[in-house]
């Protein structure tokens, strides 16, 4: 069940809240908690063993196991009673008793039950007459058979006879070779081996027709009164079932609520607004395997105000995809009814959660690294609606660089104005970082770091404001990288940052269409660098010495329509 609340979490603000009702009741009352916990770990997994018993398959020890869970009802239902929560209440009314069939199965089960109902003896001595007749009847001829036994050697002298039995003979009585001369007459040959003659007699073949026939009678009353009782638990599989799924949930709301009581978790504030307010938020997974405190928390806002789209710079290992994930997971644990791990939470209910992030091929389908990169983001720049959570880990990597931050830019403007759902994209391209300028809902985020003695610390603390470095060469020569090889790549890396910004030092990347940023007029239409307008062609290629001032003047009134037409790029 806690599978399936991860993978399809609630979206109705009633329905979370009513869980986080039940898990907030559970946290408050510890003793309760554990007793629950403690009762519930002496039952079994009645799921499978109701889908057993529906196939027929169930065996006298799943039968038992049935038994042993009814038996911890009780506990449950009147720890349960009088509480407030919804779901508690609702859960308690679900823990059907069913008194009648628990009294019948611990009353016919023994103890120390098999698996299986042909290994037998699995009736409790007492529960049926006839049985009891049938075992004390096979149990009288069996020790019979050993005073037999006892006589036989006292009679013949030979003191190492023995009475055996196998399913192709029956009983038998063995004399070893070394006494076959004390054989008496009424003794029959059945069997002949190497160092031994196997024997019976008239009397040990009467009272081996008597034990065998009761054990045969037994056995098939106690398949008879198997089957009664597999029946009698058919009978009741819908109302188990129902005893399955509350308790199934109940153990759900018990374990999330001990493990927000243990790692300090706390009660999100729901709401239906597309807002998103996290203090110090922590990973859920990170906290736990980390040691105590050396994971750093990190805040979160979300909304129209402060920016829909929150674009994440810096450095490699630094924390931006961890950041990003971290949001998202105490989304969706939110959604799912747990409490999450931060100080305080508001969180708006996300209708679904897109995550494009990691990098992996699927070959066998024709498809690249990027190639699944971009089908994962067509899907959700086509499905995602302004209620969704987005986060996006480094769009546009698969490709060239010029592609990649072409196509990065152009699906954060198509998620500010087509979309304008909650995003969170953490990119290495710096130049996105412009975007904040011209669209009012983009916020720039960075992860901090310290650089000392040529050295990088990472502060792992998300800080307002956008990044300049990636500190990649860094991380390669942490990897070990040859240093030869890394002191190139810091001259190639400064001349490409010289040669790919303006004389103002600005991206040369053009803002979307109709957000101008106020004062600069329209940027270029190339990329990077600036295009010549035609008219400037046309200057550069005219023979002025040639011309006449009518020639002149002419010129002018066709650059001047052309200008007209299609506005000179200012710089």
């Amino acid at each position: 069940m806690l599978a399936d609340w991860i993978a399809a979490p609630l979206v109705n603000l009633d329905a979370i809240q009513a869980r986080h009702d039940s898990v907030d009741e559970l946290v408050n009352h510890s003793q309760l908690r554990s007793d629950v916990r403690s009762t519930l770990k002496k039952t079994f997994d009645i799921t499978r063993l109701l889908a057993r018993i529906a196939t027929q398959r169930t065996g006298p020890r799943d039968l038992q196991q049935v038994a042993h869970t009814l038996a911890g009802l009780p506990m449950l239902k009147a720890k349960l009673a009088g509480r407030k929560p919804k779901r508690l209440v609702h859960l308690e009314s679900h823990l059907h008793l069913c008194p009648q069939l628990r009294s019948e199965l611990e009353a016919a089960l023994a103890d120390e039950c098999p698996l299986n109902a042909a290994d037998g003896n699995f009736v409790r001595s007492g529960f049926d007459p006839d049985l009891d007749a049938l075992r004390e009847l096979a149990a009288g001829g069996k020790q019979w058979i050993l005073e037999y036994q006892r006589r036989q050697m006292e009679v013949t002298g030979i003191s190492n006879l023995k009475v055996g039995y196998n399913k192709v003979f029956g009983y038998y009585l063995e004399v070893s070779n070394a006494h076959k001369n004390k054989i008496p007459d009424d003794f029959i040959r059945k069997q002949t081996l190497k160092n031994c003659e196997r024997y019976i007699t008239p009397e040990l073949k009467e009272y081996e027709e008597k034990v065998l026939a009761a054990d045969d009678k037994a056995s098939a009353r106690e398949q008879l009164i198997f089957h009664n009782l597999r029946t009698r638990t058919h009978q009741h599989l819908a109302t188990l079932q129902e005893v399955a799924l509350a308790m199934a949930e109940l153990d759900v709301l018990a374990s999330l609520a001990e493990l927000a009581a243990v790692r300090n978790w706390v009660r999100p504030e729901m709401t239906d607004d597309s807002v998103l307010r996290i203090q110090a938020g922590r990973h859920p997974v990170l906290d736990v395997t980390l040691p105590q405190g050396e994971f750093v928390p990190n805040d979160c806002v979300h909304s129209p105000e402060s920016g829909m789209i929150l674009l994440i710079t810096g450095p490699n290992m630094a924390g931006k995809s961890t950041y990003i994930r971290q949001v998202a997971l105490i989304t969706l644990l939110a959604q799912t009814g747990s409490f999450v791990p931060a100080e305080s939470a508001l969180i708006g209910i996300a209708d679904r959660i897109f995550a494009r992030v990691g990098a992996s091929d699927e070959l066998s389908r024709g498809q690249s690294t990027f190639m699944v990169e971009m089908v994962e983001t067509a899907r959700i720049l086509n499905t995602a609606t302004s209620r969704s959570l987005v986060i996006l880990d480094e769009i546009g990597r698969g490709t060239s660089t010029y592609d990649g931050l072409s196509l990065a830019w152009a699906i954060t403007e198509h998620l500010h104005e087509q979309i304008g759902c909650r995003t969170m994209f953490a990119t290495h391209y710096h130049e996105l970082t412009q975007l904040e300028e011209s669209l009012p809902r983009v916020a720039n985020l960075n992860v901090a770091v310290k650089e000392w003695n040529d050295e990088v610390v990472f502060l792992h603390r998300i800080i307002p404001g956008g990044a300049d470095k990636s500190y990649g060469i860094h991380v390669a020569r942490l990897a070990g990288v040859p240093a030869a090889v890394n002191e190139r790549a810091k001259d190639v890396l400064a001349q490409l940052e010289i040669d790919h910004r303006d004389a103002l030092d600005r991206p040369t990347i053009a803002p979307p269409q109709g957000h101008h940023p106020a004062g600069n007029g329209t940027y270029q239409l190339t990329l990077f660098g600036f295009s010549d307008h035609p008219v400037l062609s046309q200057v550069q290629s005219l023979d002025l010495n040639s011309m006449t001032p009518i020639d002149a003047m002419q010129f002018l009134q066709r650059a001047q329509r052309e200008l007209a037409s299609n506005p000179v790029v200012k710089s």
